[in-house]
């Protein structure tokens, strides 16, 4: 099919109102939808509407669309971004602290640059072209300190991944050589290392979702995580799901949480947030039928 021009013209608040009633959304207050309009944009808030399209080529709505369920899709997106980020942080933490551990102990505290523990050399100068850049423009007072005291060109570990990008960390980790301390690694956390530099990869890609506030909650995952061979943990009983969905990125989330908080409250907290948006469907999300039957959906 040719490539046309894009020539659409860019429309006041008004015309965009007026364009989604023509198409056949419900709009009963027009004030706070300008308003909603005019804060978050048409484009970001027509990810929201665009499932309530009987017609998707031209754009018409299925009858009794409205645009505070749209919305409201939004507004549930936008609160689980939030729950993930906050789990997040927890796994990006806990992973850095056991790789600065187990390498440090095992390699030394310049470990990271040591091009024979690396597979791809040239991937691994990269790498410390990256972490150089971080070490440069980082303004911790911890690296402002070792740069005055120390000759070293870059700090040890403990200090140079604690400003390193989580993107960089997963690239780290599945640069490694094989051995028994990329084992012991992902051992740790219940898996194999092939599963788990996987499973790191997409988290960092689920980050960077949460992170630039982009839709979530019915996406297709652009990079999917291997499914688990040798896992050391409980998973789950039904493996027939997608493994693009956020289902299954959200069950690896409670997966690495075994080890780093057992005592997390992420499920009950998910419940509460489908309890408080009930026109949410799950099953848009990749979950199965007696999802919630699953041990690690069941818990807490």
């Amino acid at each position: 099919m040719a490539k046309v021009p894009y020539e659409k013209p860019a429309l006041t608040y008004a015309e965009q109102i007026q364009q989604l009633q023509e198409r056949g959304l419900e709009i009963n207050n027009i004030a706070r939808a300008t308003h909603l309009l005019e804060s978050i944009s048409y484009y970001r808030l027509s990810g929201y509407w665009y499932p309530m399209l009987a017609d998707k080529s031209n754009h018409q709505f299925k009858a009794n669309s409205t645009f505070q369920s749209a919305f409201q899709l939004y507004s549930f997106d936008r609160e689980l971004r939030v729950l993930i980020l906050r789990e997040l942080e927890k796994i990006e933490v806990s992973i850095r602290a056991k790789m600065i551990y187990l390498l440090s102990h095992e390699y030394g505290a310049f470990w990271y640059q040591d091009a024979n523990l690396f597979k791809n050399h040239i991937n691994h100068s990269k790498c410390l072209g990256s972490l150089e850049h971080e070490y440069n423009r980082s303004d911790e007072e911890f690296i402002d300190a070792f740069a005055k005291k120390y000759s070293n060109p870059l700090p040890p570990s403990w200090m140079m991944l604690e400003i390193t990008s989580f993107g960089t960390l997963s690239f780290l980790f599945s640069n490694l050589k094989p051995g028994k301390v990329k084992r012991d690694i992902a051992r740790h956390f219940g898996l194999n290392d092939k599963t788990f530099s996987s499973w790191i990869h997409s988290i960092v890609y689920l980050r960077n979702v949460c992170a630039h506030h982009s839709r979530l909650w019915n996406r297709v995952m652009s990079i999917q995580p291997i499914r688990p061979r040798n896992i050391y943990k409980t998973w789950l009983k039904n493996e027939g799901v997608s493994n693009n969905r956020t289902y299954y990125i959200l069950t690896i989330i409670l997966f690495l949480m075994q080890t780093i908080n057992p005592e997390h409250t992420i499920v009950a907290r998910f419940k509460a947030l489908l309890e408080k948006y009930p026109n949410v469907d799950v099953f848009a999300m990749g979950f199965p039928k007696n999802w919630e039957t699953e041990t690690l959906w069941s818990i807490k």
